[in-house]
């Protein structure tokens, strides 16, 4: 067994377990590959080996991959997205992950009516207020819910987050319990919302217990990533 398919095992596994665990049905949680840096030969063992959804930080190299693998797996954008990317971005990804901006939405939603698509977008928040962090703010999260919603060719699906890195898993557990709540609060405001993404390789266990849909691994699957 390649290293490639016996780490993804392994992680599937592992997802299993801790959805097991927690109440859930397993299979309300999805696992996105995180390529990002990985070469073509690397990602094609890793669809080989069972992975259907693919997670790219920047639009340059998704799109050279997309070329190369084609579309076996549904691609999603997971890195800062700036606004003059998003006519790119339109046509390459089934899900975006990282809407910071409302004005990012709208020319992502300009962009999508002219390519006569429909994309599923996830609202990026920045909840450890970390400066080198992107994502929007908790208190602008409810207005920017609502512009988003009103948009045509933009489907809002939910909520993605990045915590500080700790060592120790259970220290992420507050802001993935926070992003579960703001998503009960937007449910609540007449916005329906399922997926919430958050959870990477050490500590997706804690996520999927506190709610993820998502789970961004990366270094788990591939191993350590090349700077």
């Amino acid at each position: 067994m390649s290293q490639i398919r016996e780490n993804l095992k392994r992680v599937l596994e592992r997802i299993e377990r801790r959805a097991q665990k927690a109440g859930r049905d397993p299979k309300e949680v999805k696992l996105v590959a995180v390529s990002k840096t990985v070469e073509v030969a690397r990602i094609k063992e890793a669809i080989e080996a069972g992975v259907s959804i693919l997670g790219e930080n920047y639009v340059q190299e998704a799109q050279k991959k997309i070329e190369e693998i084609g579309r076996p797996v549904s691609w999603h954008f997971i890195g800062h997205l700036q606004s003059n990317k998003a006519k790119y971005a339109v046509r390459l990804f089934e899900v975006i992950h990282s809407i910071d901006s409302l004005h990012l939405a709208e020319e992502l939603n300009r962009r999508a009516e002219q390519a006569h698509r429909v994309i599923k977008v996830l609202i990026e928040v920045n909840l450890s207020g970390e400066t080198t962090k992107f994502g929007t703010d908790e208190e602008k999260i409810l207005s920017m819910a609502h512009g988003i919603h009103s948009l045509k060719a933009l489907s809002l699906e939910g909520l993605m987050t990045m915590p500080p890195y700790f060592d120790d898993p259970e220290m992420s557990r507050p802001y993935y319990i926070k992003l579960r709540e703001l998503k009960e609060k937007i449910v609540r405001e007449g916005i329906p919302m399922k997926e919430l993404s958050m959870g990477m390789s050490n500590d997706f266990e804690v996520a999927i217990e506190e709610g993820a849909t998502y789970v961004r691994v990366g270094t788990a699957i591939f191993g350590p990533r090349k700077s």
